[in-house]
């Protein structure tokens, strides 16, 4: 049986998105460098250099890569023999409230804070929740224990994914 503890789901939803905010996937880097070599124009060239070598310069200053993080989409999978704990008398009772608290620890990490784009209803105000949060979250359940989840923080630039094992 897997075991699924509450404070680790919640470290695992940070660690994942500050990761994916300053890390292209490998895929991409390897395919926009070929990109490169193969690119004729100069002007074009030059504008993947560009790219290349902000990427880099996100991964070893650990700084976002786009300043837009976008609306976080997170994908659970929990398997039916999983077992949650820590969630009963918590502050956050709810695997829902976990999440959002992961979102919440990313997003105002001392530091790399990330812009928070989120607004709440806007029917009641629409203000900024300043964190980032409420996250969208899809759940599905599987046969057996697995747990695993994917987070994908989803803005004009942001198309990466990140995936843990809780």
């Amino acid at each position: 049986m897997t075991i699924v503890q509450q404070e680790d789901l919640i470290q695992s939803v940070a660690d994942a998105l500050q990761y994916i905010s300053y890390y292209h996937p490998r895929d991409y880097i390897q395919h926009l460098a070929r990109a490169y070599e193969r690119e004729q124009s100069p002007a074009a060239k030059d504008a993947i250099a560009q790219i290349l070598s902000n990427s880099r310069m996100c991964a070893e200053g650990r700084r976002p890569v786009c300043q837009d993080t976008g609306i976080v989409n997170v994908f659970l999978k929990i398997g039916m023999d999983a077992r949650l704990e820590g969630f009963r008398g918590s502050s956050f009772p709810s695997v829902a409230d976990a999440v959002n608290e992961g979102v919440r620890r990313a997003y105002l990490h001392p530091d790399n804070k990330l812009r928070a784009s989120i607004v709440e209803d806007p029917i009641f105000g629409r203000r900024n929740t300043k964190d980032n949060t409420p996250a969208v979250i899809t759940w599905s359940s599987c046969r057996g224990t697995p747990s695993m989840w994917t987070s994908r923080p989803r803005g004009p630039a942001r198309r990466t994914n990140r995936s843990s094992r809780c």
